[in-house]
């Protein structure tokens, strides 16, 4: 992790907020607390050379996997958004999603698939997915990829603002790739799942998922809608459901139209706190 990044995630608002006596200090611990959280911060890890120690795991289900490598998506998790020095083993109780994603994918898991996440933090959803779709090639998009704690030939980490419509066309959609599974767990703010979604739906293979973490988060939370115009996307949904039009300042027509024309189905679904979308293309 980056002393950048270090601050952006750690420091950044507490400075921001802090008075010019509190900002000084915080200013002046910065660099002692990062060493310090550098020593905490666990090792990279190379999965082909883990795999051949632990190919049991290429036997377990989602949840198992989830937990083991903790991600949030599992039913519980260790608090990995804390400094790394303040982090324990207390599990405390994670988004639940593990089930849905298994209802969905448990038929997939041995295909040659291509998967990305956009929103990877230490990249632990990126190793459980290693295990689960042993034959997938995973990419990892995110704000901060000097976090990401794991490497194998089958993953791709790499720098991506989901903020930004030029970004995700710059390190995603010029690739050239197309998805079979997409994820969006980054900001959740209101915009940037919208811009996620109507951007980077036609790199989605036929008979694809895209699926939208936290979807509830701008209705619910006023910090991720603050300055954004509505509707948000979880309401953009249930219009479409409902045969309903709606307008957005950031989606074009093009966009629009081809998402109209090719979505299957719109599902959500309610996890331990948060709500997910899944969002299925035409085959």
């Amino acid at each position: 992790m980056k002393l950048k990044t270090f601050y952006n995630i750690f420091y950044r608002h507490r400075i921001q907020k802090a008075s010019n006596l509190l900002r000084l200090y915080l200013f002046i611990t910065l660099l002692i607390k990062y060493i310090f959280n550098l020593y905490y911060l666990p090792k990279k890890k190379n999965l082909d050379n883990f795999s051949q120690k632990n190919s049991y795991l290429f036997n377990k289900d989602l949840n198992f996997l989830f937990e083991f490598f903790n991600s949030d998506k599992g039913e519980n998790f260790k608090n990995q958004y804390a400094q790394p020095l303040k982090q324990d083993s207390r599990k405390i109780i994670a988004h639940g999603y593990a089930k849905i994603y298994e209802k969905y994918l448990k038929n997939n898991k041995d295909r040659i698939l291509n998967i990305i996440e956009l929103g990877s933090f230490y990249g632990n959803a990126s190793a459980a997915f290693f295990f689960y779709f042993k034959n997938a090639k995973i990419y990892s998009a995110d704000i901060n990829p000097d976090m990401y704690l794991y490497s194998s030939k089958r993953l791709k980490n790499f720098f991506t603002d989901t903020s930004s419509r030029s970004s995700i066309e710059k390190n995603i959609i010029n690739k050239k790739i197309k998805f079979d599974l997409i994820i969006e767990d980054a900001s959740h703010m209101l915009k940037d799942q919208i811009i996620s979604l109507f951007t980077l739906f036609r790199t989605l293979n036929s008979g694809g998922l895209f699926i939208v973490e936290e979807i509830d988060f701008p209705e619910k939370r006023e910090d991720m809608r603050i300055n954004q115009s509505q509707p948000d996307l979880k309401q953009i949904f249930k219009n479409i459901l409902n045969n309903k039009d709606f307008e957005s300042e950031y989606i074009n027509k093009d966009e629009k139209e081809y998402f109209l024309n090719n979505f299957e189905s719109i599902k959500f679904f309610k996890g331990n706190y948060n709500e997910i979308a899944i969002v299925k293309k035409k085959a």
